[in-house]
C-alpha cells in the first residue's frame, strides 16, 4: 500500500528528459560504459539520452530521424552536419560508424534506438520510409543474432492501442494516399522499453500510472501520471520533476526532405 501519492503532468520535452536520465542509470548501461560498447542511434529522445551519456550539451535535432511536423510525416533530415549515431567504447567516444561498432558486438553490448509507437503492453514499433528498414532493419538482424541488449527510450505521447495491430497494416508501399512520406513499421520484441513509468520507477522506486495526455498552447502531446510510494521517494521524485519543467522544445530540423 502506497504512503504517499503525487500528481504531475509533463510535456513531451520534458519527458524526454525524464527519460534520458533513467536510461544511463540501467544496469546494462552501466556494465557497458565500464566493460563494451554503446551505439545510439537515431531518435528525438536519444539526443538527450547522449546528453546525459557524454555530459555536455548537443544538438538534439541532429538526432532526429523519421518524425511528424508540420502534420505531416517526414523522413531524415538531410543535414551536412550529420556526423551521429554516437558510438561509445568503454564510455569513451569513438570515431567510427555504427556499422563498424556492430561487427564488435556481443551480447554484453547496448544499442539505443528511439520509437515512434508504444502500445499499452510497452511493445514498441519503428517507422520504417527507407525502402530496407533504415537504421533498426541494418541493425536489428545482428542484435539478435548476438543477443545483444537493444534499448528504447520512448515517450508515452506516442502510445496507440495496439503495436501487433498497426503493423498488419502498414507498409510504405501498400497506400493509395499519404499524408507526407509513407512509412511501414517494425515491431520490436526482447528490448527494454523505457517510458516515464519505467523511467519513474528506475530513478525513484516509485510506482507510476498514465491516466490521461494532450494539451494545448504548447503543451500537446504531454501526459498525466499518479506517483504513488513511500513518503520520500514521491517527494523526491516530484521535486525532480519541478526541476525539468521548462526544457525547451525541439527545432524543425534544417534540410528535411519529404521523399
Amino acid at each position: 500500500m502506497y504512503s504517499e501519492r503525487a500528481f504531475i503532468v509533463v510535456t513531451p520535452y520534458e519527458s524526454r528528459r525524464l527519460i534520458a536520465k533513467a536510461v544511463v542509470q540501467l544496469p546494462e548501461i552501466k556494465e557497458a560504459l565500464t566493460n563494451g560498447w554503446i551505439v545510439v542511434a537515431t531518435g528525438s529522445t536519444n539526443g538527450y539520452v547522449a546528453e546525459e551519456l557524454l555530459g555536455s550539451p548537443l544538438i538534439k535535432e541532429n538526432f532526429i530521424s523519421g518524425h511528424i511536423t508540420l502534420g505531416e510525416t517526414w523522413n531524415t533530415p538531410d543535414n551536412p552536419d550529420y556526423i551521429f549515431p554516437i558510438v561509445l567504447h568503454k564510455g569513451v567516444r569513438k570515431d567510427i560508424r555504427a556499422e563498424q561498432a556492430l561487427e564488435l558486438f556481443s551480447d554484453k553490448d547496448v544499442f539505443i534506438k528511439g520509437a515512434n509507437a508504444v502500445d499499452s503492453q510497452f511493445n514498441a514499433a519503428v517507422f520504417m520510409a527507407h525502402h530496407a528498414g533504415g537504421t533498426i532493419g541494418s541493425a536489428l538482424g545482428t542484435l539478435y543474432a548476438r543477443g545483444a541488449r537493444l534499448i528504447m527510450p520512448v515517450g508515452m505521447e506516442k502510445m496507440i492501442p495496439s503495436v501487433a495491430e498497426a503493423v498488419k497494416h502498414s507498409g510504405n508501399r501498400s497506400y493509395t494516399y499519404s499524408t507526407g512520406s509513407p512509412i511501414g513499421m517494425m515491431p520490436i520484441i526482447n528490448a527494454v522499453v523505457v517510458t516515464e513509468i519505467q523511467a519513474l520507477t528506475t530513478l525513484f522506486g516509485v510506482q507510476a500510472y498514465h491516466i490521461g495526455s494532450g494539451g494545448i498552447a504548447g503543451s500537446e502531446g504531454s501526459v498525466v501520471v499518479i506517483i504513488e510510494g513511500e513518503a520520500e521517494k514521491v517527494k523526491k521524485a516530484f521535486e525532480f520533476v519541478q526541476s525539468i519543467k521548462g526544457e525547451k522544445p525541439l527545432l524543425r530540423p534544417n534540410g528535411t526532405p519529404k521523399q
